[in-house]
């Protein structure tokens, strides 16, 4: 059984149910609200373990209710949790996600615990991340944390993947040069390198720039039309499979946790294993909501 460790964060979401985002100074009703689990991290490691990895998840949670409900998410999913600890002042981490009628979605983070993470944090699970076959991470926790998880990772030949989301410019070329796989969407590679993503070329390109600041391995997402990946001399697309959107939250950290579970440690099976993240994507967009739903293996078919 693979064995993943995700670090990352952890955030309960708050759904608003809306016909479109706002405009400025508009005051708008809506129709319904809702709460779910969420946090990048914590979608990304829900939907390791469901698609059938062994996943540890490393990661800071406040002391209220917001907590105790994650938590039995996480229990209730086989996650293993040793490294989930909590903070005695900063909150659980929220999402606030305005979601329209045609299910596309606009997101407000509060970082609260998440942000807390600290580079002690992660020295004290170096056991885990060293025997791991891969380490995630995104940008809702501290960027320092992710660098030293990643050289622990690197240290012991354990893949890393990095999903630089939310968008953000100016990552730190030690975490780049640590990283063997990066995800961004169309959004976060432009970010990155100021190349906008609308064709196949503009795909190349960035990927071609994100070769030279030390990746080798490149997998842009770009929603319903699919994803594409370069390995440097050889590259490629994998269509998106064709369904009724309803809810795009966490189809992204579906995409990324169903990955890392399929894919072989030399990447030699990368097509195969990015049309089952798609596939596993394709069913979560179909359901309101971030971790209920993320499918498990045995309703993601091939």
């Amino acid at each position: 059984m693979k064995k993943i460790v995700v670090l990352g964060s952890i955030n309960v979401d708050t759904i608003l149910n809306i016909d479109r985002l706002p405009l400025p100074g508009e005051t708008m009703a809506m129709h319904d609200r809702s709460t779910a689990g969420g946090g990048k991290g914590a979608n990304q490691a829900i939907a390791a373990v469901r698609a059938g990895a062994d996943t540890s998840f490393i990661s800071k949670i406040g002391k209220n209710h917001a907590a105790d409900f994650m938590l039995d998410t996480f229990k209730d999913d086989g996650l293993k949790i040793d490294h989930v600890t909590e903070d005695e002042k900063a909150g659980t981490g929220k999402a606030y996600i305005l979601l329209d009628a045609k299910g596309q979605n606009s997101i407000l983070i509060y970082g609260g615990a998440n942000q807390t993470i600290t580079v002690e944090d992660i020295r004290k699970a170096k056991a885990t991340i060293a025997e791991a076959d891969c380490l995630i991470t995104e940008f809702e926790t501290p960027l320092e944390a992710s660098i030293e998880a990643f050289k622990i990772a690197k240290e012991n030949g354990v893949l890393t993947i990095l999903n630089p989301a939310p968008a953000k410019q100016n990552i730190p070329a030690e975490l780049l040069k640590l990283t063997d796989i990066i995800v961004p969407n169309e959004t976060e590679a432009e970010a990155i390198t100021g190349i906008k993503v609308d064709d196949r070329q503009s795909m190349e390109n960035v990927s071609n720039k994100l070769h030279t600041m030390g990746i080798k391995n490149v997998i842009i997402t770009v929603g319903a039309s699919g994803s594409f990946y370069s390995q440097g001399e050889r590259n490629g697309f994998v269509n998106a499979y064709k369904v009724n959107t309803v809810d795009t939250t966490a189809a992204g950290d579906t995409f990324i946790g169903y990955l890392a579970a399929k894919l072989d440690s030399d990447l030699s099976n990368i097509e195969e294993a990015m049309k089952f993240a798609s596939k596993a994507s394709s069913i979560t967009v179909q359901t309101q909501g971030a971790q209920n739903s993320i499918p498990h293996v045995r309703d993601v078919e091939i």
